[in-house]
């Protein structure tokens, strides 16, 4: 199941979450959770999705069809997280893979401070997993030391924290799972060049399709990994901003 919004360039949000997922042989159950006005330059605007419906949603879905991962991205508003949290206490085994969305690469706002407080208090502590990039690392860890933040972030309940670098410099990308039992773990892909709009989205999407596969954590991230840098060497350039990751080229694992 996919919870994220709408990016209306196709570049990222919940149309890179269905392609990921699909390309990696799962069927995506989406529930739009924003409507945004975007391009692949930046957010300008959002607007969530009523809750209540999302509610709605959410159980009739539920009701019908196996759940066998959850992914979230933009969310919204911090009510949309209540009925995202409500919801998952009613399935508590299902994995859980949060992109914790707060600003587009171009800067817009895509989360408030009543939101991200709620994710932070209410969602993380029932993900199994959230991808922060460094910016959203820094802002939810209250530290620009990475192993700090994410620290401090599994102190106040979240499992396991799966630092990208994607937003960083250098030739290699790295990036970085934090666990609350072991010591980090980091996977170094080469880095091509610059940044591409909706990375982010196509590495938890297909982390999560990973994990509905039945995939431990670690090569639900290696798939992924090779996956989104698959994408990104045939990226197409649909906008005047940031190339687009070309998520429906064949892939195999």
């Amino acid at each position: 199941m996919i919870l994220s919004g709408l990016d209306p360039s196709g570049g990222a949000g919940i149309q890179a979450d269905i392609q990921a997922v699909t390309a990696l042989g799962c069927h995506p159950l989406p529930v739009l959770s924003c409507l945004t006005v975007q391009d692949t330059r930046n957010v300008y605007d959002a607007s969530a999705v009523d809750a209540e419906l999302i509610r709605r949603q959410l159980d009739c879905v539920a009701a019908d069809a196996p759940i066998h991962a959850i992914k979230t991205g933009a969310l919204g508003n911090a009510e949309v997280v209540e009925v995202l949290v409500e919801f998952l206490g009613k399935h508590p085994d299902i994995p859980v893979i949060t992109d914790p969305v707060i600003k587009a690469a171009g800067g817009g706002d895509l989360a408030d401070e009543a939101l991200i407080r709620a994710m932070k208090e209410h969602l993380f502590s029932r993900a199994e997993m959230i991808t922060p990039n460094g910016v959203e690392l820094a802002l939810l860890g209250d530290s620009d030391e990475p192993a700090e933040a994410a620290q401090l972030l599994m102190a106040a309940g979240c499992q396991s924290v799966l630092a990208t670098g994607g937003h960083g410099e250098g030739p290699q990308i790295i990036n970085t799972l934090y666990t609350q039992e072991a010591e980090p773990l980091y996977w170094h892909i080469e880095r091509v060049g610059g940044e591409y709009h909706g990375t982010g989205c196509t590495l938890a999407a297909a982390i999560a399709a990973g994990r509905a596969q039945g995939l431990s954590p670690r090569a639900a991230i290696s798939q992924a990994q090779n996956f989104v840098n698959h994408a990104i060497l045939h990226a197409l350039e649909v906008g005047h901003g940031q190339p687009v990751p070309d998520r429906g080229i064949p892939w195999e694992r």
